[in-house]
Parts: C-alpha cells; sequence; structure tokens
C-alpha cells in the first residue's frame, strides 16, 4: 500500500487537499505546460498533423498519445520515488553520467528557445488579430512573466493547473465548431492538403510524432520530475500523467480535425484558430486571441523558471538578474524571425534530439523492470510454494 509523505513545499507544490483534485491539478498542470503559443494558436498542430490530412490527425494523434502519456508517468513517477536534489538528475537517471549531462544542458538551451517562441506566438497575436507591432505582444509577455517568475511563483502548479484544462476545453470547442461550420469538410480537406503549400514539422507523419513527442519531454523532464517530488503516491503521479497525456492528445486530434476541414482558409495564417473563431463571431476571435495568450502566458513561466532555477536558487538575487537576463535576450530573439519559421526551426530540430531521449529512456525503463524482477526473484526464499511466494 502506498503511503503518503510530506513533501518539501515548493512553487510547485499543490495546496488541494483530496487525492482526485490533486490529479486533476497535475494532469492540467501538464495541459499547460504543453500548450504554449504552439498548440494555442494552431500553427503547432497545423505543422504536426493538420498538414498530412487523416494519416497526421489520427496516425501522429495517437502515437503522441502513447508517448506523451508514457513520459509523463515515467517523469512523475520517478520524481516521486527518486526525490531527486535537483530535477536535472531525471538525465543521469535515464541516459547515464555523461550522455545525461549533455541531454541535460542541451534540455536548458531548448526550454530557452522555446521561451523565445513563447514571445514570437505573444507578438503574432497582436500583429494578425490587434494590428500593433509585433514588439507590443513580444515585449508585454516578457515583462509579465518575468515578474510573475521573479515574485509571484507561490503554488505555481495550482495556478496552471486550473488555466490549462480550461484552455484545453476552449479548443476542442473550437475545433468541433470548426468541423460543423467548414465549408470544405473533413474529407474534402484531406483530399486538398496535399495540393496546398503547408509547412510541415517532417516529410513523414511518424517522424513528426516522433519530433513532437521529443521536443514536448525535452520541456516535461526538468519540470514533472521537480513535480513529482512533491506528489504525495505512485498512484496519483500515474494517475495524473496518463490523465495529462491522454486528454492533451485527444485536444490535438480534435483541433486537428478542425483545422482540416477549413485546410483552405488556415493554410499560410500564423494563427489558424483566430480563423476558426472569427467564424462564429468577431467578438469570440478577440476572446479567442485571450485564450491563446493565456495559454503561452502559463507555458513561458515554466519555461523561464525552468532555465533560472537549473543555475541558481529558487528567489536569490543571481536567480532574479539571470531570469531578468534571459528574459530580454528571449525578447530579442523571439521578436527576430516570424512565429511559423521560429515553430519549425526550434521545435523540429530540437525534437529529433528528443526522440533519442525517447529511445534511450523506452529502453532504460524495459532494463529497469527486468533487473528489478530478477532482484525481486532472487530475494524469494526457493524453499516456499507459489502459493507462499
Amino acid at each position: 500500500m502506498n503511503t503518503i509523505t510530506r513533501r518539501k513545499k515548493t512553487h510547485l507544490f499543490s495546496t488541494e487537499r483530496s487525492s482526485t483534485m490533486r490529479v486533476l491539478t497535475y494532469a492540467g498542470a501538464i495541459m499547460a505546460f504543453l500548450i504554449g503559443s504552439g498548440f494555442a494558436t494552431g500553427q503547432e498542430i497545423m505543422q504536426y498533423f493538420a498538414s498530412y490530412g487523416f494519416w497526421g490527425v489520427f496516425g501522429t494523434g495517437l502515437l503522441v498519445l502513447a508517448l506523451i502519456s508514457f513520459v509523463s508517468i515515467q517523469f512523475l513517477t520517478v520524481g516521486q520515488r527518486e526525490q531527486f536534489n535537483k530535477p536535472s538528475q531525471i538525465f543521469e537517471y535515464y541516459a547515464g553520467k555523461y550522455v545525461g549531462k549533455f541531454f541535460d544542458y542541451f534540455s536548458i538551451l531548448f526550454v530557452f528557445l522555446s521561451f523565445t517562441v513563447m514571445v514570437a506566438g505573444a507578438g503574432a497575436v497582436f500583429d494578425e488579430h490587434y494590428n500593433l507591432p509585433t514588439w507590443v505582444g513580444g515585449f508585454g509577455l516578457t515583462v509579465l512573466v518575468a515578474l510573475t517568475v521573479l515574485f509571484g511563483l507561490n503554488s505555481l502548479v495550482d495556478v496552471i493547473g486550473k488555466i490549462g484544462p480550461l484552455i484545453v476545453i476552449i479548443a476542442i470547442g473550437l475545433g468541433i465548431v470548426g468541423i460543423i461550420n467548414a465549408e470544405t469538410g473533413i474529407l474534402a480537406g484531406n483530399d486538398l492538403v496535399t495540393d496546398l503549400e503547408i509547412q510541415q514539422a517532417s516529410n513523414h507523419w511518424i517522424t513528426a510524432g516522433l519530433s513532437y513527442v521529443g521536443f514536448c519531454m525535452l520541456w516535461l523532464a526538468a519540470f514533472l520530475t521537480a513535480l513529482g517530488k512533491t506528489v504525495p503516491t505512485q498512484r496519483e503521479a500515474r494517475a495524473g500523467g496518463l490523465t495529462g497525456g491522454v486528454v492533451f492528445s485527444l485536444s490535438c486530434i480534435i483541433v486537428g480535425l478542425g483545422l482540416l476541414a477549413n485546410i483552405e482558409r488556415v493554410a499560410g495564417m500564423q494563427i489558424p484558430m483566430l480563423v476558426l473563431a472569427n467564424d462564429i463571431a468577431p467578438f469570440v476571435a478577440s476572446l479567442i486571441s485571450l485564450m491563446i495568450l493565456a495559454g503561452i502566458y502559463t507555458t513561458a513561466i515554466p519555461l523561464l523558471w525552468t532555465v533560472s532555477s537549473r543555475f541558481f536558487p529558487d528567489g536569490t538575487m543571481k536567480y532574479k538578474y539571470l531570469t531578468i537576463f534571459l528574459a530580454l535576450l528571449g525578447t530579442v530573439i523571439g521578436l527576430w524571425l516570424p512565429f511559423d519559421e521560429m515553430v519549425n526551426i526550434v521545435y523540429v530540430l530540437n525534437g529529433y534530439v528528443g526522440a533519442i531521449l525517447l529511445a534511450i529512456m523506452v529502453v532504460a525503463t524495459i532494463w529497469k523492470w527486468v533487473a528489478r524482477r530478477r532482484t525481486i526473484a532472487d530475494e524469494t526464499p526457493a524453499d516456499l510454494n507459489p502459493i507462499q511466494r
């Protein structure tokens, strides 16, 4: 039987008293972290899912569902069981000392670059919907995120754990409305997609799916390991990881279908979700733009926090100075390239490196499971009959 042990409270500690609510909060935190500018705007769903037609929506979708659920469960349960002093030790746990160090530092670089994508996404929303310069959105996001990371991170997981599911529900609703209101339709969209010039994450939906999971797990690794350290039981860790992974992946499939049904109209758009929202009413598009910005915000916070806290203890002056420096540097980089190009360059290339870590992780998990079974078998007295065992 699992026993509940009190963990030291951190910014990732959930204040929920109910086990069910904690599980939902952990799942919500996973969703909030993964939403980001790519999912919330629809750009990520276009490049990784809808651009491949049915194979992308369902093939990539189911592949992502299985693998994202696996890595989420693993990071949370290992974090809960091992109680690492530093979340980055999760890489050494799976890949060994030297290869683990490589993935540790690579993931930090990628997480920072992902923050720059959030800046680019915020700029694109302000440009495409509000007709304002991109720097207004990018700089505004940076200021808000930096202030939050510096001064307002108490019970972070509870905050983003509530916002994340709400955004996912709204996104699913938009996807369904997009399917219903589409003039083209899903079947016609599937036939048209190969004739349109749509930026794709890869030349095949399978490699796109692996790349997608690869960059997602580089995001999740340190964050979920740190979160797992505060989870009371293994059961809650498994349930939270599974729920978060499944719900997020299903939302990708539904939103992907909505975009595919309107593929002619959303192709080439920086913010495809606003096209679906504008079909309902202009004021709905304005509300959705706020949702997108909220999604970017909930992802940008843990991204910036992950990098700063990797080098200096949370709350120290060095931590604060580094946070300000990284926020400003991220703004400059994020406003340099168009949003869709940032998604394609940063996510895709880093996703392939993450896919290598995924392969190592699968092998290591199987190896460790077999080793534990052998240890249990060796420790079982040979003279016990099967019933006694």
